[in-house]
């Protein structure tokens, strides 16, 4: 799995980071990180609900 984030979509809510802070930050400015480009696959579901709760839907999945 790799995380591909739409940064022009990205508006720094945080919602990642609630979802999966192991894998995204989202810093005092609102500017998003992604921590892990390709998490293991125990974060999966954290990772899933990461991208389905981001508001803007900046985020994706891909095999």
């Amino acid at each position: 799995m790799r995380i591909v984030v739409d940064y022009d979509l990205c508006r720094g809510h945080g919602e990642c980071e609630g979802e999966a802070p192991e894998v995204f930050e989202v810093d005092d400015e609102g500017n998003m990180k992604v921590l892990q480009e390709s998490p293991p696959e125990e974060l999966r579901e954290k990772v899933e609900r990461a991208v389905k709760y981001c508001p803007t839907m900046a985020l994706k999945i891909e095999e």
